[in-house]
């Protein structure tokens, strides 16, 4: 949430402050005063920050700008202006991306919506014109009226959608002009490296949507979102209905932001962090395929991939055995692959348990761009005498290792006792990081204890199992099998990027399968649902339920987990079994098998801007 209030700072001026009226980011509706362009003092204070002080001025005089209001209609927009219209009168509104003067000539760069097109000054025709453009700054919006003419050959710009054409400018209206000093550029080169610091985007998140990244993600959203409309109700029939924000809390994976409820004092809403209990009700009331586009909320740290507020797609099907329910989900998924970007995915996605996904890479949501593998050689190391991994094995322990192709000589004895690759261990809550290299005549040299624990035979089985070779280097993780797996695929994650393993190129989606129904939570001492309390278990493990697999599956595109999703138990005693077990009461969702649940199933999908 932090970062949200971020975007929205309290900015002071000394002779007349701005007031904000609403937060959401389209709707920054500000006071201004106008002033001279003379250099001022500015305040900006934020939540991240203390206040600072700092001196602007403006680069270009402030323009005239018409006190009255006035609503100027364009003819044509820029990016869709080609060679066809040469000749063409048009009227063009939108920023100034660029200026420089060349030659006794003026040139801008104007964008809007569609792109760029370069806008050029006819000074003996139009002397005004080319007046006002040359006292234009960036960011200035302003109206073209002009016509379109080729570019002379030696200017064409193949990098440029337009970079044939240009808009001889005869008349130009500045609609409004910049008053202050750029906190960043909005246009760069495309190959521009990534300088502006993400508090300084959020803080002038007006003018960082200007940016034609930002633009296209969301441009890219909406054309997901528009595709999945469409495949789900033209060609699976399903049926969008929207569920109320205000409702009653359910038991989810983090914990709900709270509304007080006006009329009845102490009493809360919870904004959802899913449609759960919405969705039961509408496949109860025979709703046989609803989906929605869901904003959701949760009040849970920030990461990377989470976010206390985003949208997912929720969906949730009647009467469906898991393969139709993973099917649909993969048709939908290869037909917006395939529209927005052209990419073909595999026929059928690649699937993983969730204990062959933590045991050969240490995580429920692999990358398979790469392909190191963690090896488990406990069994190596069950008679060895170096102490930390004897302790570890003798209180029920595991030891794995990851073999790092040429990594002998990549990482030098000071990167792998206090360098960054140590680090990343020390970070994943490792407390330290023991490693073996390989040398060229098969021999291995590292932690010399360890070194000197194994004898020929086991070490021969050690590089064995993990296809070591000379030039090799073996890392090793010890402890609580939890652990080892997360400090491991820290480190399996940092080296692909670090020795430039991953292929950028691939598309690695495939499904993880079989997740734990539960969880242990050592600090409440109690299971928790790994997914959520209503996912059903495997038929196969009834009969002990606290070791149960569960009948949920996750997508997973690239290391990241783009949607998941499960079968539903509809028997009224194993729900209350479930329950039980989690010592949680939810009478109001055992109200619906009254009427009895019908077999249905689930996938969300989440994304965020």
């Amino acid at each position: 949430m932090s970062l949200i209030l971020r975007a929205f700072p309290v900015v002071l001026q000394r002779s007349k402050p701005f007031a904000f009226i609403s937060l959401p980011f389209y709707r920054n509706h500000l006071k201004f005063k106008l002033i001279k362009p003379t250099k001022r003092r500015i305040s900006v204070i934020s939540s991240a920050s203390p206040p600072v002080e700092t001196l602007v001025s403006d680069s270009k005089p402030v323009l005239p700008v018409k006190d009255t209001l006035e609503w100027v209609s364009r003819t044509a927009y820029c990016g869709d202006l080609s060679v066809d219209d040469v000749g063409k009168r048009v009227r063009l509104c939108g920023w100034v991306a660029l200026h420089r003067i060349h030659g006794g000539l003026t040139f801008i760069n104007l964008r809007d919506h569609t792109g760029i097109i370069q806008i050029t000054t006819l000074p003996s025709q139009f002397p005004d014109s080319h007046s006002i453009i040359n006292k234009l700054g960036l960011e200035y919006v302003i109206a073209v009226d002009g016509v379109v003419r080729s570019r002379p050959s030696e200017s064409f710009n193949k990098k440029m959608k337009t970079g044939m054409i240009e808009v001889a400018a005869e008349n130009v209206q500045v609609l409004n002009s910049v008053r202050s000093k750029l906190p960043f550029l909005v246009t760069t080169v495309d190959d521009a490296k990534e300088s502006v610091k993400e508090e300084i985007r959020l803080r002038y998140r007006y003018l960082d949507l200007r940016r034609q990244q930002m633009y296209s993600n969301l441009m890219l959203r909406h054309k997901v979102v528009k595709l999945i409309r469409r495949y789900l109700e033209d060609v699976c029939c399903f049926t969008e209905i929207d569920t109320p924000l205000l409702s009653r809390s359910t038991p989810e994976g983090a914990r709900d932001y709270l509304v007080p409820a006006r009329v009845q004092p102490g009493m809360f809403y919870a904004l959802p962090q899913s449609p759960q209990l919405y969705k039961q009700m509408l496949m109860v009331s025979g709703f046989d395929k609803y989906y929605q586009i869901a904003r959701c909320f949760r009040d849970e740290d920030l990461r990377a991939d989470r976010q206390p507020e985003f949208t997912q797609l929720d969906m949730e099907l009647a009467f469906t055995p898991i393969e139709d329910m993973l099917r649909l989900n993969e048709d939908l998924i290869r037909h917006i692959f395939q529209e927005i970007k052209g990419i073909q995915l595999p026929i059928p996605f690649p699937r993983l348990t969730y204990a062959e996904a933590m045991s050969r890479y240490g995580s429920d949501k692999p990358d398979l761009r790469f392909a190191l593998e963690l090896k488990d050689v406990s069994v190596i190391f069950s008679d060895s005498t170096f102490k930390v991994f004897a302790d570890s094995l003798a209180s029920g322990g595991i030891i794995k290792a990851l073999c790092v192709p040429s990594g002998a000589k990549r990482f030098s004895n000071t990167a792998l006792k206090k360098g960054e690759i140590y680090n990343e261990a020390i970070k994943s809550g490792a407390k330290g990081l023991p490693f073996l290299r390989v040398l060229d005549d098969g021999e291995i040299e590292g932690i010399p204890a360890l070194a000197s624990s194994l004898d020929s035979k086991n070490r021969e089985e050690l590089l064995r199992q993990c296809s070591a070779r000379s030039g090799d280097l073996i890392l090793f993780a010890v402890g609580h099998h939890t652990s080892v797996n997360k400090t491991l695929d820290r480190l399996r994650t940092f080296l692909g990027h670090e020795l430039g393993l991953i292929d950028h190129s691939a598309h690695s989606i495939l499904w993880v399968t079989d997740f734990p129904m539960f969880e242990w939570n050592s600090t409440e001492q109690r299971l928790e649902a790994l997914h959520h309390p209503f996912t059903a278990p495997n038929p196969d493990d009834l009969q002990d339920l606290s070791t149960a697999r569960a009948l949920a599956y996750d997508m997973v595109y690239n290391g990241v987990e783009i949607g998941g999703g499960s079968l539903r138990i509809h028997k009224r005693e194993l729900q209350e079994k479930v329950f039980e077990m989690l010592k949680k009461n939810l009478g109001i969702f055992l109200r619906l098998w009254t009427w009895e649940l019908l077999l249905m199933g689930e996938l969300l999908m989440g994304w965020t801007v």
